[in-house]
């Protein structure tokens, strides 16, 4: 068995246990809370600026692990700000599945904007995010519209708010990051 196979086992059975004592506490499926955390960094290179955003996202000592933007049902999203452990508690080095827009500007003056928007259903929490980032604020809100759009109109869904998380950065000395995430759980390596 590959290794992405084997970490896919690991996962699904974590969810599979966490929704068999979900049930046994009366609920139909487990809870997953989802913050959407929005930070921004600078620093000497791109590398550095991506890290100091980590870092005001409270995030910076895991591993990343970027998922398609699938929501699970009995999802709650987070979306007041309000989270200072940056959604996610963990070891060192763990693995972080999240869903994340991220934008670099190098050039003094130039912009970089990165966005997240979503979608749930409001009985089963079940939904859709999608990502984008750009050099203008304009066009990664049109990106967002317009993706998350599609993305229900090709399941057939309609009538759901779309909900959106946007922030930018402009390079003035040094190269800066912008990054929106939405940070599912943690997971360690053993």
């Amino acid at each position: 068995m590959s290794a992405v196979s084997a970490d896919l086992t690991d996962i699904d059975l974590t969810v599979h246990d966490r929704r068999i004592a979900a049930r046994h506490a009366g609920r139909d499926t487990a809870e997953l809370e989802i913050p959407i955390l929005s930070a921004t960094g600078s620093g000497p290179t791109t590398l550095a600026a991506f890290d100091s955003a980590l870092l005001s996202a409270g995030i910076a000592n895991f591993n990343l692990v970027r998922l398609s933007s699938v929501i699970p049902p009995g999802t709650t999203i987070l979306d007041d700000g309000a989270r200072t452990d940056g959604g996610s508690r963990g070891n060192w080095g763990d693995r972080l599945y999240c869903v994340y827009a991220r934008q670099d500007a190098t050039e003094p003056g130039s912009e970089a904007w990165a966005g997240i928007s979503w979608v749930q259903d409001p009985d089963s929490g079940a939904g859709l995010f999608v990502e984008h980032e750009g050099s203008s604020e304009i066009a990664v809100r049109a990106d967002l519209k317009a993706s998350i759009n599609a993305l229900c109109r090709n399941r057939g869904i309609s009538g759901l708010a779309a909900h959106s998380r946007v922030v930018g950065a402009v390079s003035r000395t040094e190269p800066v990051c912008a990054m929106v995430i939405a940070p599912y759980v943690t997971a360690g390596w053993s």
